[in-house]
């Protein structure tokens, strides 16, 4: 499974961007998928998940912000980040979990993903 993260940018605080993750040959629906964000100088972590069944979890620091869905084509996983602040600046990377159906969080950090692409750098400036 390959996967292509996009639509990162720079965006002004208070600002929205919308990021994307396309899997090359796969159906994402069929396994959780997920977002985690590496800021400099500070461990990957898990931003949102969404599982097999639509489930969503999130990071306490994005929920109400940010929306984790499933696009109409069964290969592609959105990323809705509103009310962007400085702190959510990282490069930002998807993930899937071919071995399972849901969403393992432990730590701040969804366990077992086997496919990540690679990331797009989300700028937040004032």
């Amino acid at each position: 499974v390959q996967l292509q993260a996009s639509g990162g940018g720079l965006v002004q605080i208070g600002g929205s961007l919308r990021l994307s993750c396309a899997a090359s040959s796969s159906n994402l629906d069929a396994y959780p998928t997920a977002w985690f964000r590496q800021a400099p100088g500070k461990e990957r972590e898990g931003v949102a998940c969404i599982s097999s069944t639509g489930h969503e979890k999130y990071a306490e620091s994005v929920k109400g912000r940010f929306t984790i869905s499933r696009g109409n084509a069964k290969n592609t996983v959105y990323l809705q980040m509103n009310d962007l602040k400085s702190d959510d600046t990282a490069v930002y990377y998807c993930a899937t979990d071919i071995d399972s159906l849901v969403c393992m969080e432990l730590g701040g950090f969804y366990q077992g993903m086997d496919y990540w692409g690679k990331g797009t750098q989300v700028t937040v400036s004032s």
